[in-house]
């Protein structure tokens, strides 16, 4: 993303950007380098009923019928904004492309829009895997955007970690 207004940090390791789109849209990038395969991180990523076992804000995630055949998701999330519990939910259709990305896009929830996709990227001759999110979010009218693209920045990175400490817990920590 070369756009002029985007904003570039670095948190724990994560680094997180996030660009202005037209209107409210904003397109939210993080990325983590993990000392795993690609294999073993596309394993975690695509073992869906069991996400919410170990990603913060979760509370559910599960596979759910898909009217072609589809992989279809429910994943709820919840949030404290402005001091209130909230509940999130989006309905993903996701499209695998082994070994690269895992594409999603929201086909009913909480937001008017929800498009992204999970990239995997080998790095040092593949044992080490560059994994990336990138969404483009457009909330509903009601929620703040500023308010929603920070917390989205924030649970990026305690996601993002997560997943690599899951990693670490299942496969064992890879010798540096």
């Amino acid at each position: 993303m070369s756009d002029a207004n985007a904003a570039v940090i670095c948190l724990e390791g994560v680094d997180i950007q996030s660009e202005p789109l037209e209107g409210r849209r904003r397109r939210i990038s993080a990325a983590i380098n993990i000392s795993h395969p690609v294999e073993q991180i596309w394993q975690i990523l695509t073992d869906y009923d069991h996400l919410a076992d170990f990603i913060p804000n979760l509370a559910e995630s599960r596979r759910i019928e898909h009217p072609e055949g589809g992989i279809r998701l429910e994943q709820v999330g919840t949030e404290s904004l402005m001091r209130l519990k909230v509940c999130l939910r989006v309905v993903l259709d996701m499209v695998e492309r082994f070994p690269h990305a895992i594409e999603f896009n929201m086909v009913e929830g909480d937001f008017r829009q929800f498009v992204g996709a999970w990239e995997l990227e080998p790095l040092e001759q593949a044992a080490v895997t560059r994994l990336r999110y990138v969404v483009t979010v457009l909330p509903g009218r009601a929620m703040p955007i500023a308010l929603i693209e920070r917390n989205l920045r924030r649970n990026l990175v305690r996601n993002l970690i997560a997943i690599q400490q899951h990693a670490d817990q299942k496969f064992g920590i890879a010798a540096s």
